[in-house]
Formats: structure tokens, C-alpha cells, sequence
């Protein structure tokens, strides 16, 4: 049996990639970044090249 070690972002403008072992956990959920974990406050977007999923 394999164990998954990446997993998309759940954030769902995302197009990220995220390691579980460097994922930002919340209420369960794995995201890469803690910009998409919070929502985007202020417009920050995951900082992750080629990604627009602040817009």
C-alpha cells in the first residue's frame, strides 16, 4: 500500500501542489500556504509562481 505524500491545495482558486509533510492544516483541510488556509485577506495571494488564486 503507498501512502500519499502531496495533495492539491484546498483552496479552490488554487492550482497549487502542497507536501502534506509542509502543508498548513486547517479544520482539516491541507493548503499550501497560509494566505489560502486564512482566504486571501487583503488580497495576498499563496505567493507560489504562475498561481493567480488571490484574483
Amino acid at each position: 500500500m503507498t501512502t500519499a505524500t502531496q495533495t492539491k491545495c484546498a483552496c479552490p482558486s488554487c492550482s497549487c501542489t502542497v507536501n502534506l509533510s509542509a502543508a498548513i492544516e486547517k479544520d482539516g483541510k491541507q493548503y499550501c500556504s497560509t494566505a489560502c488556509a486564512d482566504g486571501h485577506p487583503n488580497g495576498t495571494g499563496c505567493g507560489h509562481a504562475g498561481c493567480d488564486c488571490h484574483k
